[in-house]
This record gives structure tokens, C-alpha cells and sequence, in this order.
């Protein structure tokens, strides 16, 4: 066998030991991903979880002034499916690096366009490739958090706060989501493709909960009694609209009707809530 072709076996013997050789160890920041429906949408975030393990983290291990990736390992990323809003800057849905520059009094948080760079990017980080920054204020917690955390907190329809929380400090992001503009187009395309009578319920219900445009709401449930008839749900949100449009006898009327249905299905629950509503509109009526 000629010198050359040994060789090429001898290495490639060597190469695939080596190879072959490696495992798979756990990690001390090990990798996390949480994601979290907010309206009708969804934001998801992929981080590492360093933990304390006796140091001085912030100021220390994370030293004050200088870029952090939020977390350990690759860059921590955040992907929203809608458009949102952070502190007034509008986020365009997508995929982003999220990265900070803490500070004592103050930090900086980076939605960054390049989700490319390993780590903090630290050597090819160009602020001109961030969406925005915001500035934000640390707190103190009355707590010991080991491993750092990033957690939704405060949702509602239409907003959540971001938390990243790690040691003894806290930072919180506020974001806005615009759920009511994504919930108008879906009751228009329902109402259009799918007319039922739990299309129009669910779209007046959305707006009694809201506190939204009582008098359309009012519409939809009566539209959603025509197509599907005596309903103790229908007649209950039908009533509290009207309560809203302060006609409280046909309140009233609607409390009834719902009433009579729940006591004859048992559900205890709706019928105190019905009587509760009842007697507190008959007083609002009488004055």
C-alpha cells in the first residue's frame, strides 16, 4: 500500500476517535425557552440560565458599562408574531437579540436586528443594527434569585411586562400589544365567513368585557339569541350590556330569563350572580 494512502487511514482513524470521543455533559447555564400568549398573540424567548453560585453578579460578574447578552451562552433571542410596542417604540414582529448595558442607577435594554452573533457579540456588535434601546431602572427584590430568570408578569389583553430578574435585582420591560385591532379584523372575517349564533355571541362578549361599543354588542347578542335560541349564557352577557346602556329593566328582563334556565340546569354559581345583578338593578331602577 502505497505511504500516501496509510496516511489518509491513519488520520481519518484519528480524526473519527476524536469525534467520536466527545459527549454530552450538562451545562452549568443550561438552556430554557418560555413563551407566552398575550391577545391574540404569542412572544417566545430562548435564553441560558447562569447561576450565582456564590459570586457578585451584577457589578461583578456582569460588570457595569459593558454590553450583556442576558443570560449565558448565545444570545438570548425574543420573537414576537405581531407588531408591538416597548415604551413607545414600536417593535415590528419578528425575531430579535435581546442584550443590555447595565448601569447602577440606570440600564439600557437592545432589541437588536442580528440574531447572528454567539454571545454578546461583544467584537461585532454594531449599534446601528439595534431596532431601539430603552432606558430602564433597576429595583431591588426581597429575595435571593439563583439562576437568572426571564418571566412574563402583569398580562392583560393588551399589555405584559417582561421581568429579568436574577441575584437581588429586578428589570422590568413594558410592552403594548394592539389586541383590539387584531380582534376587530377577526370578528369582521367571522361574521363575514362564519355567521353563527356563537360567532355573534363571542364577538359581543369580547366587547362587554372590553367595555367596548355597548350598542354593536347589544346587536350581536340579540343576533346570537335569533340564530340559536334560548341561551342561559347569551341572556346573562345580553343583560350586563344592557345594564352598561343603563336600560335596567330589560337588564333585569334578560337577568330572568337566565336565571330560569340556570336553576332548571342546577348551576348554582349563575344563578347568585344573576340574582345578585337583579336585585342591584332593581334599586338603580327605583331611584
Amino acid at each position: 500500500m502505497p505511504k500516501s494512502n496509510l496516511f489518509s487511514i491513519i488520520l481519518c482513524v484519528l480524526v473519527n476517535t476524536v469525534v467520536n470521543s466527545q459527549i454530552t455533559y450538562p451545562k452549568s447555564s443550561p438552556f430554557a425557552q418560555i413563551e407566552q400568549e398575550i391577545g391574540l398573540s404569542k412572544i417566545s424567548i430562548e435564553y441560558s440560565r447562569p447561576a450565582v453560585r456564590g459570586r457578585k453578579v451584577i457589578g461583578g460578574l456582569v460588570p457595569y458599562g459593558r454590553i450583556w447578552r442576558v443570560g449565558a451562552n448565545e444570545s438570548t433571542k425574543i420573537t414576537i408574531n405581531t407588531d408591538v410596542e416597548v415604551k413607545g417604540n414600536s417593535l415590528p414582529k419578528g425575531t430579535y437579540a435581546l442584550y443590555a448595558f447595565p448601569k447602577r442607577e440606570e440600564w439600557e435594554i437592545a432589541f437588536h436586528t442580528n440574531i447572528t452573533h454567539w454571545g454578546d457579540g461583544r467584537k461585532n456588535y454594531n449599534p446601528a443594527e439595534d431596532a431601539f434601546r430603552i432606558k430602564v431602572k433597576p429595583h431591588v427584590i426581597p429575595y435571593h434569585q439563583e439562576n437568572f430568570l426571564i418571566a412574563f408578569d402583569s398580562i392583560t389583553h393588551n399589555s405584559f411586562s417582561l421581568n429579568l430578574i436574577w441575584e437581588s435585582t429586578q428589570i422590568t420591560i413594558p410592552f403594548n400589544v394592539d389586541t383590539h385591532s387584531q380582534m376587530e379584523l377577526e370578528i369582521a372575517k367571522q361574521i363575514k365567513e362564519n355567521p353563527t349564533a356563537q360567532t355573534y355571541y363571542e364577538s359581543g362578549r369580547y366587547l362587554q368585557e372590553q367595555g367596548k361599543d355597548f350598542e354593536r354588542a347589544l346587536v350581536y347578542l340579540n343576533k346570537a339569541l335569533e340564530l340559536g335560541g334560548d341561551t342561559y349564557y347569551f341572556h346573562r352577557v345580553k343583560s350586563l350590556v344592557e345594564a352598561k346602556l343603563w336600560d335596567y329593566k330589560a337588564a333585569i328582563s334578560s337577568a330572568k330569563k337566565s336565571l330560569k334556565i340556570v336553576r332548571e340546569l342546577e348551576k348554582d354559581e349563575f344563578v347568585r350572580m344573576n340574582e345578585k345583578n337583579i336585585e342591584k338593578w332593581q334599586v338603580l331602577l327605583e331611584k
